[in-house]
């Protein structure tokens, strides 16, 4: 049914025409503030309508569908024709490192390097920029552009005399470092290996710049810490970014507390244009619980009560846990970041005291022994609704697939992961190994939840993008057209749902978000093209007009904000 903008407002709101609120907080016949109108709807359940419309009141959705908008709207609605477009709930990303990522958006890109002498120069590049004794940080860099060399600090030191460096690779699991950064955190031959990290050295001891996992926190105890204006800044930046892309909520899957204080202080001046679901430290639940007895749960803009805790390290950086060594480094099996008997306590506890969280695993042996950390802290504290997470979920021996869906186990992946290590993942575990990677469609097969996400800034914060590598699952080197495992591809379908429902589900707000119905909350995207409609090749070319984030048009032409 198609409707003018005159038809509409003579129609006045005289009643709801078949519109059934699900929600107390509208009562019959409440004017609209807000209709948009000829849009091809998708609610999230289903498939889309086309010729349709959605209406909003007090930053909640309040009608759908052509007839019941026009009945709830009046003279003051006002109305805006979207010419067709596609309409979808908004993206949630469910695995950010958003601070990190948004600091990155005005630092060095070293993702372009494929070489070490383009690596070279970008860092010398960006230290121009720099005061002398400034930091350079950034990075983003992957060894296996140029061959899978690991940089070392003489790749550095000529360009950067002046300049401490400490750019991290693409996963957040290395950072490579020059001379002056290495001296500045007093790390030499005789500096010891830190627990759940490694210094890399070469044939004679010295290290070359490379720090892994936990041995990054070497340097980082000796880089000047930003100031809360500096971080409220970034985040800015970050919500903006997102925003771009459709996104109306990320989880912060933090291992500090950085975010979680920016995040409320931007909120305390009303500055959160896009909502954000905060994970602390698992370690520091007895913190977490504190703040929640004496100030709640935050509320749909800032909300916290999730703990994360990184079990392993990485594919690419061969610190994953596997049951067996790793096919390209025959002495090296991964190892854990923390003791099993201490995650196992740390869970028990802050599952008894309400409070949900997700562990970090990588490798097949971590994500194994994070099935069994949880099943033990369910058995010993009863039934509740906890919503266990693990995050990547990457590698699964073929046995642990059903035991998400059997422990209720909600599985958090990042499906850009997979086209972006499909080019060499065969390389570190084999052939064999992988038959439980990424593994998308068999995981859904079993019943379980899957949560969509990006991993920014190791990956794009752009649901399309991970939207089509879920589909197509098309490597970034060009090298797979027909998908890498396509066995693994999943439909569209499936796909949204992912980025939607179900994230609201892995972030406890799915009585308020992910769908598009009477009483949810008025967060979403509004598109170029019917997502269901063109050709999955097309995906990564489809361009988000307006985002919607409680009512209010927070990007796009003619924004609120």
């Amino acid at each position: 049914m198609m409707f003018s903008r005159r038809e509409m407002l003579a129609g006045g709101a005289t009643g709801l025409a078949g519109l059934t609120l699900s929600s107390s907080l509208w009562a019959k016949g409440q004017v609209l503030d807000t209709a948009y109108v000829n849009a091809t709807v998708w609610t999230g359940e289903g498939m889309p309508t086309a010729r349709s419309a959605i209406g909003i009141a007090g930053g909640r959705i309040a009608a759908i569908g052509a007839a019941a908008v026009k009945a709830q709207s009046g003279k003051s609605t006002r109305v805006i024709d979207l010419g067709g477009a596609f309409v979808m709930p908004g993206f949630t990303d469910a695995h950010t490192h958003f601070l990190t990522g948004s600091y990155l958006l005005s630092q060095p890109n070293l993702r372009e390097a494929k070489s070490p002498q383009e690596f070279a120069r970008i860092v010398g590049e960006a230290a121009k920029s720099l005061k002398p004794g400034q930091w350079l940080q950034g990075g983003s860099w992957d060894a296996e552009l140029w061959g899978g060399e690991l940089p070392d600090h003489s790749w550095m030191d000529p360009v950067t005399p002046n300049t401490p460096v400490a750019v991290q690779r693409l996963d957040l699991h290395m950072l490579a470092l020059n001379s002056l950064a290495l001296k500045l955190a007093g790390i030499d031959r005789n500096t010891p290996d830190v627990a759940g990290g490694m210094i890399v050295r070469d044939k004679d001891g010295n290290p070359t710049g490379i720090l892994k996992d936990a041995a990054m926190d070497l340097v980082k105890r000796a880089i000047p810490a930003p100031t809360d204006a500096d971080k409220e800044d970034a985040a800015r930046q970050g919500i903006a970014h997102g925003l771009s892309k459709g996104v109306v909520q990320v989880h912060t899957t933090e291992l500090d507390w950085i975010t979680h204080d920016t995040l409320r202080r931007l909120r305390a001046k009303g500055e959160t244009d896009m909502r954000f679901y905060s994970f602390v430290p698992l370690q520091d639940w007895a913190k977490l619980k504190a703040l929640i007895d004496a100030e709640g749960r935050g509320d749909d803009w800032v909300r916290w009560g999730g703990l994360k805790l990184q079990y392993d390290g990485s594919l690419g950086s061969r610190t994953a846990m596997f049951y067996r060594p790793y096919d390209d480094a025959p002495d090296n099996e991964g190892f854990p970041i923390h003791q099993r008997a201490d995650v196992q306590q740390w869970t028990n506890d802050a599952d008894a005291a309400g409070l949900q969280i997700t562990i970090h695993g990588i490798g097949d042996k971590a994500n194994d022994e994070a099935l069994d950390i949880f099943a033990a802290a369910a058995a010993k504290n009863g039934k509740r609704d906890r919503r266990f997470r693990i995050e990547h979920a990457q590698h699964l021996a073929p046995a642990a697939i059903p035991r998400f869906a059997q422990q209720q186990v909600i599985a958090s992946v990042q499906p850009y992961h997979a086209i972006d290590d499909g080019r060499w993942a065969i390389q570190r575990v084999g052939a064999e190994r992988l038959k439980g990677t990424y593994a998308f469609k068999s995981l859904l097969g079993a019943g379980a939840k899957v949560a969509f996400g990006s991993d920014w800034p190791v990956a794009p914060l752009d649901p399309l993008t991970g939207v089509a590598a879920a589909v197509l699952r098309q490597t970034i080197d060009g090298a797979n057209p027909g998908g890498w495992l396509p066995e693994q591809k999943i439909s569209m379908l499936q796909a949204l749902h992912a980025y939607t429902a179900t994230n609201a589900f892995a972030g406890f707000s799915d009585d308020r978000m992910g769908l598009l119905k009477p009483g949810m909350l008025a967060d979403f995207a509004v598109l170029d093209a019917n997502l269901f409609a063109i050709d999955p090749t097309k995906i990564g070319a489809t361009k988000v007009l307006r985002t919607i984030v409680g009512g209010r048009q927070r990007f796009g032409e003619g924004s609120d904000i």
